[in-house]
């Protein structure tokens, strides 16, 4: 409602300005800039947390979030309970599948077989619509598109080189005991299971910091997740294909809950914002797994104005800028 009332206000003191009865106040169009796009960190937060409040007010159901700006809480909602993760823990599962080869224990060309009944023929992704098994993939085609599209088939083809136990094991001594995926009955085979919000946060600010993994393992996993082809239905719906290669975004639907996660990174590459949003709820609208669903609209709202609200204030400066890959479509040839 502060964001209304200003605009209102704003609105007023240019049409005064325009008509030449206020001296020496500010146009109109500069304050709503300045009130949409702050140039301090404290302000950028304050913004932040009035759209997200707005905005998934708005929504209804029931939210848990963890939102930094410049390293500083923007939003902090219930963010240590322990929630789904659905397919927002494909992060967790590449960090653990990347860890093994930053020790030598993998190669992103190892390749892996394909064979018909590992296939999930109803789910997200690519690899059931090949018709066409055995296949064979690597392992970075195979993260490529569990965090892309989304493959549901990669979840089992990513068990195959990091077992569940494994893959929990890695993530407690990385330091996220909440951020488990849960084992089947087969050892090699998981559910994506559940984290918490600040997790979530925390996993992606190390990344972007350079702590989680090795540089070249980073860099991997960042140009995924900024790429054109990550998720653009959520955060990243209502922006430029320049816009969205400053967002690294990663949601996860099931049931009634519509998740996502990610960091926006200011222009000159470092990270300034991230966020872990989880939202849970209005099961009249459980069967809608697409941009109309009230979550996923509610993000879509909040992802143009989340990075306005950074456009003007620096990102960590003690982190490494991380260039977007370049985007130029090509016709072939």
């Amino acid at each position: 409602m502060g964001y209304r009332l200003n605009r209102r206000a704003a609105f007023g003191l240019g049409t005064a300005v325009a008509a030449g009865t206020v001296l020496g106040s500010t146009p109109a169009f500069a304050q709503e800039d300045e009130e949409m796009s702050p140039a301090q960190p404290e302000r950028a937060r304050a913004r932040v947390r009035r759209v997200y409040e707005d905005k998934s007010t708005d929504a209804g159901g029931t939210w848990n979030a963890h939102v930094s700006v410049a390293d500083g809480v923007a939003v902090d909602q219930g963010s240590d309970e322990v929630v789904e993760a659905y397919s927002v823990n494909k992060v967790a599962v590449s960090v653990a599948v990347l860890d093994k080869v930053d020790r030598g224990l993998l190669t992103l060309t190892q390749q892996v077989e394909v064979p018909a009944d590992i296939v999930i023929k109803d789910g997200d992704g690519v690899i059931a619509l090949d018709r066409a098994y055995p296949s064979v993939f690597t392992v970075g085609h195979i993260l490529s598109l569990f965090l892309t599209v989304s493959d549901d088939t990669c979840v089992r083809l990513t068990g195959l080189v990091c077992p569940p136990a494994e893959i929990n094991e890695i993530l407690v001594a990385k330091g996220f005991p909440k951020t488990q995926v849960i084992p089947s009955s087969n050892p090699k085979r998981y559910w994506l299971g559940k984290t918490t919000p600040r997790e979530t946060h925390d996993m992606l600010q190390r990344l972007v910091k350079g702590t989680l993994l090795s540089t070249a393992s980073t860099d991997h996993l960042l140009n995924v997740l900024r790429s054109q082809a990550a998720f653009t239905d959520g955060i990243r719906r209502v922006m430029s294909s320049a816009d969205r290669s400053r967002v690294a975004t990663k949601a996860g639907w099931l049931n009634d809950g519509r998740n996502e996660a990610g960091v926006m990174f200011d222009k000159a590459g470092k990270p300034v914002l991230t966020y872990a949003l989880f939202a849970r709820g209005l099961p009249e609208h459980a069967a809608d797994f697409g941009g109309t669903h009230p979550f996923v609209d509610a993000r879509s709202e909040m992802g143009p104005k989340f990075l306005r609200a950074v456009d003007r204030i620096s990102g960590d400066s003690g982190a490494r800028a991380l260039r977007a890959q370049a985007y130029q479509p090509s016709n072939g040839g």
